[in-house]
């Protein structure tokens, strides 16, 4: 009848009202000891629990209907009694939990069930200990436990067992009494048996690892039931799963084989010839097969496992990627990935394969694939990997394109054979997925023109290209930071055609159409097109513009992996790039150096005060005289130091966003692109050298706040800097610690070399200095 009620109730709160009144009654009818029906009862207190509903009020009501010896009018009834004795367990693990301290008082009702001659009691107790048992039941009902894993019964053994595997969950110092009774149940005839033992040792290798070396002995014998299961025509319906026999007791025994296995030669190689077996004769056409082939490939690869092994073990992961299922193609994709971290080569034979796999219509796949396809990329395949991806970029789905564009900048600057196949990979990613590219590829992409002068050239021409293709009136940011940027450095080169590379291939400019196009830019992404600034521009057309004591700083970055939108201060930052690209183009192509000022002019009245300050100081500059603005404005020289800052790669410290340890500016300036810069730094002058600063006197001992400290390696090298120990020091006589961890992968071959750049407040004034560490001995 609850049910019937429940299941006519229209609304939430008719449902609610019913419940209500039958709580009501339930509540009554147990204050009122009424033990004809407790059993009806303690049925729809569970009903009640299963609808999300309180029941507290009546756990103690399922305690005494297990302690109960049935129904009362047919107490002499052993079945019925076993009934009562079953509803009164599923309330008991149903109702309640190992952190119910009430659950203490069934610690009697479950020990003398344990002894009941009755195996369906039996086995309700231990059923329920193995559910709900917490530590101080373990401990005291764990002798039971271990008597009944040494029944006549196989029901009983078995389910002995698998309780035995949650009391030493719960209580692992009592493991020691099981461990021999866990390996005479690999004797037992009875499969279930079998697969409870199994189990309850895989438990104990997790709870005490000593124990691995108590069970490898066993390896053989291991291996030998794993053979016989392999190999035999069972016919019993009960463990014949698709034609295989038993596949869960061999997926545990594969489990348990890993387990011994790991890290011993000897015990790899008592079970290296099952393990090919299983992998060479386990049919892949249904789920058990492939679960059997999954557990075997995993434990090859965690054994001390040959090569032969090995490659075995990938062929078969190889077709599980050309499985039609999904979901085994995604574990295969996984299971690579970590033989890839291992073993790389073993996973190139089926490159083809994988990068198939990045063109899926799932989306998981997909994403798995180029996690892959990441990890698999070397100085020997990154143009032919490079291009497959670089062609699936053009036509993959708009919220795929953010992860597959950052990778393929990663991998490009990472393995490019040369900057000029890097710059032209990058070109095509600006020109097909422009909107998003980070901030920091773009950052890296600056660097690296920065430091190859004799490509600059190249360069312009290429982004420019990019630009013009897709129109610099609907380029995206990172597009438009680019070029402009390209354009401003080389813009002579950009219409004079100078500096052609053999088999360049690039329409001629015009030093209008350069122009034209920093032009749109700046009417696109900024002052130009913004009705609100036109009205302001109107208002203040005659006015001075505002002029800022210090430079704005930069708007915080965003970091997020969808870049479809215009972030916050993004606008500004390339208006404030295209600006200088103007004021540069003007000095260096003089005949352009009227419509650059009448430009720069009209951004002298911009909202944002750092447009405004450029305009106004980049025309000041065209304006004074003796060639002021041509030293100010010359092409930014490549950066000194022994490894390059091309070769280099910021490390960030751990919890941290930028590269070292808080407080300061991030790893743009480390290499000497600091955004807030000063004015100089800003307009291209060298600010290798440090500025002076005002040290106290001596013997004032001034406190240190504000440590930071950043580091970079060569691209050959991996750098994991640790936090500080602290970040101020009080006075004289007091330590401040920091840890870097360097790893040199080409050893003998590339000399180490690391860029430390200190900062900290001294007497309240900022210090910064930055130094360049080499000379380390040969093969460090």
């Amino acid at each position: 009848d609850l049910i019937k009620h429940v299941r006519a109730a229209k609304t939430a709160a008719e449902e609610r009202n019913v419940i209500a009144k039958e709580s009501a009654a339930l509540r009554k009818a147990f204050k009122e000891q009424d033990s004809t029906y407790r059993h009806r009862n303690v049925a729809k207190l569970m009903y009640i629990h299963m609808l999300g509903y309180p029941t507290h009020f009546g756990q103690m009501e399922t305690l005494k209907l297990i302690a109960s010896l049935g129904f009362p009018e047919k107490a002499s009834c052993s079945l019925l009694c076993c009934l009562a004795h079953r509803l009164g367990y599923l309330g008991l693990m149903l109702l309640l939990d190992e952190r119910q301290e009430v659950l203490m008082l069934v610690t009697n009702s479950l020990k003398n069930d344990l002894h009941n001659r009755n195996m369906l009691i039996q086995g309700l107790a231990l059923c329920a200990l193995g559910n709900i048992c917490s530590a101080e039941m373990a401990r005291d009902l764990a002798p039971e436990v271990e008597k009944l894993m040494g029944s006549i019964n196989p029901y009983l053994r078995k389910k002995a067992a698998l309780c035995a595997s949650r009391v030493l969950r719960k209580v692992p110092e009592m493991l020691e009494p099981f461990a021999e009774q866990a390996v005479a149940l690999l004797s037992d005839r009875n499969h279930g048996v079998m697969l409870a033992g199994v189990t309850l040792m895989l438990e104990m290798c997790h709870a005490d690892p000593a124990v691995v070396t108590l069970f490898r002995p066993q390896v053989p014998r291991l291996a030998s039931l794993l053979r016989s299961l392999l190999g035999s025509q069972s016919y019993a319906t009960d463990t014949d799963v698709s034609g295989l026999t038993d596949p869960f007791l061999q997926v545990k025994l594969l489990r348990l084989l890993r387990e011994l296995g790991r890290g011993d030669a000897e015990s790899s190689d008592a079970m290296g010839d099952v393990l090919a077996a299983v992998a060479s004769n386990t049919e892949s056409t249904r789920n058990a097969g492939n679960a059997i082939l999954y557990e075997c490939v995993q434990t090859i690869m965690a054994v001390e496992s040959i090569g032969g092994l090995r490659v075995l073990a990938v062929n078969t992961l190889g077709r599980f990627l050309a499985h039609r299922d999904n979901n085994i193609r995604y574990v295969a994709l996984h299971t690579l990935a970590r033989v890839a971290a291992r073993d790389p080569g073993a996973v190139q034979r089926h490159r083809a394969t994988v990068v198939d796999c990045v063109r899926d219509a799932d989306a998981s796949i997909r994403r798995a694939a180029l996690e892959l396809v990441y990890s698999l990329v070397n100085e020997g395949n990154i143009r032919e990997l490079a291009a497959e991806l670089l062609d699936y970029l053009a036509v993959c789905d708009p919220g795929f394109k953010p992860d597959l564009a950052a990778k393929i900048c990663v991998l490009v600057g990472r393995h490019a054979p040369d900057k000029r196949w890097y710059l032209d990979s990058m070109a095509k990613v600006l020109r097909q997925a422009g909107a998003f590219v980070t901030e920091e590829a773009v950052a890296g992409l600056v660097r690296a023109v920065t430091d190859a002068p004799a490509l600059r050239g190249y360069a312009a021409r290429a982004f420019f290209a990019a630009l013009r293709e897709v129109g610099p009136g609907a380029a995206p940011e990172p597009l438009a930071r680019a070029a402009a940027w390209c354009v401003g450095e080389a813009g002579d080169r950009l219409v004079e055609a100078r500096g052609r590379l053999e088999g360049e291939d690039a329409a001629q400019v015009s030093a209008q159409e350069a122009f034209d196009a920093l032009r749109a830019i700046l009417t696109r992404h900024g002052f130009g097109d913004c009705v609100l600034a036109r009205t302001i521009e109107r208002v203040n057309g005659g006015a001075r513009p505002i002029m800022s004591a210090h430079r704005s700083r930069p708007p915080p970055k965003t970091h997020t992996h969808t870049y479809t939108h215009r972030r916050p201060g993004q606008a500004d930052a390339v208006r404030e790039v295209t600006l200088t690209a103007l004021a540069k183009l003007g000095v260096r192509l003089p005949a352009l150096a009227p419509q650059v000022a009448e430009l720069l002019d009209r951004f002298s009245r911009a909202p944002a005060p750092e447009v405004q300050t450029r305009a106004v100081e980049y025309a000041r500059l065209a304006a004074a005289r003796g060639g002021l603005a041509g030293a100010v404005l010359e092409p930014i020289p490549a950066a000194e130091g022994g490894a390059g800052a091309e070769d280099l790669a910021l490390v960030p410290a751990e919890g941290e966003e930028a590269a070292g340890n808080g407080g300061g500016t991030g790893g743009a300036g480390l290499l000497g692109a600091d955004p807030a810069a000063d004015l100089a730094a800003l307009l291209g002058l060298d600010a290798g050298a440090p500025a002076a600063t005002n040290l106290p006197a001596p013997g004032a001992a001034p406190a240190l706040a504000g440590w930071s400290l950043q580091a970079a390696v060569p691209r050959f090298a991996t750098l994991r800097l640790s936090p500080p120990s602290g970040t101020s020091l009080a006075g004289p006589g007091q330590e401040l610690t920091q840890r870097l961890h360097v790893v040199n992968s080409a050893p003998g071959t590339k000399p180490l070399v690391l860029r430390l750049r200190l900062a900290f407040q001294r007497d309240g004034a900022g210090v910064t200095d930055q130094v360049e560490v080499g000379g380390f001995p040969p093969g460090f």
